[in-house]
């Protein structure tokens, strides 16, 4: 299990992902419009370097949704390695089966 204040971290830089998400996309569309001049699109640069760190989409962590684990996450589930075993074994994880050939 992780530590819960990783974990709260995390989940405080998701709120602010989706926070400042439309704000951000929309200066990035403008700063990489080529018909507006230079000084604009620095102007519009500066802006974009002015909102949190956090609200940047890369500074979130995939972590599993039951141990908070970071390593070996599976996006599709949002669960790590082990509790996909863990879950498909004892048949609680529906649609996936043990293969076998």
């Amino acid at each position: 299990m992780a530590k819960q204040s990783s974990i709260q971290k995390n989940m405080n830089r998701e709120k602010i992902v989706n926070k400042f998400k439309s704000r951000r996309n929309s200066l990035k569309r403008m700063v990489m419009k080529k018909d507006l001049s230079m000084e604009d699109r620095f102007k519009i640069q500066s802006k974009l370097n002015d909102l949190p760190r956090d609200s940047s989409n890369i500074r979130v962590r995939n972590r599993c949704k039951i141990t908070g684990r970071t390593r070996g996450v599976y996006r599709k589930f949002r669960l790590s390695r082990i509790k996909i075993r863990e879950l498909t074994m004892s048949g609680s994880l529906p649609g996936v089966v043990k293969s076998s050939w």
